[in-house]
């Protein structure tokens, strides 16, 4: 007699084999051209493999399937069926695993990139990702973002998921190059300055430390250190030491030290009280809180502007001072 877990194997193999035969003849459908047909065919099929809820071959036939139309060039189709990948992610309660990530980042790389659905599909795949653990989405599918927003070379969008990422050798390597790419030489420390800076206001010490310590190894244009050339690097330098001993008087003797360095961007100070707060026991302001400029920076850092950031041109002037 057949056992339980063998008789699950059987089942798991017609599904699999009918899924194929299936898949043959949209694949067919769509080589002849007949796109609309296609497409209706496959959401009639989604909707009856949920019914069923037969989530994984769902997935999978959606996901095979806007990748058959993204190579004929329908982008509308391809992204509808996308966004239904997703659906059967979210209810089916699936967990977040690499293969998973890798999947939705492939649809989400042949996307154009102009395209409202990209911006749908990314703000959509995050809420997803968090699988109840956090409010900015899984790690590593803001790490594959970056990677992938980088090689289109647009850094700005890169750079915001890096900092959700905590790869912060990644990120530094990102910076070298747009810096290289569209910044001034006389800006290559700013670059550098407001990632780390931005780090530290997401308390994270580690990718700060990273992505200081690599750009600055790593950049054509920075003599090797410490100390630096440039007086903002030696102020990075000096506080993520501060940041580490927690002394509120060498963090206030610090900012005032390097005060002509730290105005060439207004929203540094802006940072560094944040900073205080977060490691250095500073109080807050007597203002409610973050308000302004800073607290829309601030909120769009902490993954609440996910979909404002997804829509935004990379910068043309080469300036590293936008947050996002």
């Amino acid at each position: 007699m057949m056992s339980e877990q063998e008789a699950l194997k059987c089942n798991s193999a017609r599904n699999r084999g009918g899924v194929q035969r299936v898949e043959g003849k949209l694949r067919a459908s769509v080589e002849r051209g007949d796109y609309y047909e296609a497409h209706q065919m496959y959401r009639t099929l989604f909707f009856r493999y949920m019914s069923q809820s037969k989530h994984a071959e769902a997935r999978e036939l959606m996901c095979n399937g806007a990748l058959l139309f993204f190579s004929h060039n329908q982008q509308n189709s391809a992204a509808d069926l996308s966004m239904l990948v997703l659906e059967s992610l979210e209810k089916s309660e699936a967990e977040v695993q690499d293969d998973i990530l890798e999947h939705l980042v492939k649809l989400f790389s042949l996307m154009d990139p102009k395209s409202p659905e990209r911006v749908a599909f990314v703000s959509r795949a995050l809420k997803w990702s968090t699988g109840g653990s956090g409010v900015t989405g899984s790690p590593k599918l803001h790490q594959l973002l970056a990677l992938t927003l980088w090689k289109e070379q647009n850094y700005s969008e890169s750079r915001y998921h890096f900092l959700h990422s905590s790869d912060g050798e990644g990120c530094a390597l990102m910076l070298v190059e747009y810096s290289a790419t569209m910044g001034y030489r006389s800006e290559v420390d700013m670059f550098v300055a407001q990632a780390v800076l931005q780090f530290l206001c997401l308390k994270n010490k580690s990718s700060a430390s990273v992505v200081f310590s690599t750009y600055t190894q790593k950049h054509p244009s920075i003599e090797t250190g410490p100390p630096f050339v440039q007086p903002l690097l030696n102020f990075l330098w000096f506080l993520l030491l501060a940041v580490d001993g927690g002394k509120l008087t060498v963090f206030t003797v610090l900012c005032e030290q390097y005060q002509p360095s730290l105005k060439r961007d207004p929203m540094y100070n802006e940072y560094l009280d944040r900073i205080g707060q977060l490691f250095f026991g500073v109080p807050p302001k007597q203002s409610s809180s973050y308000g302004g400029l800073l607290g829309n920076l601030l909120n769009s850092l902490m993954g609440s502007g996910e979909e404002e950031e997804e829509g935004e041109e990379p910068q043309e002037d080469g300036s590293p001072i936008e947050l996002d």
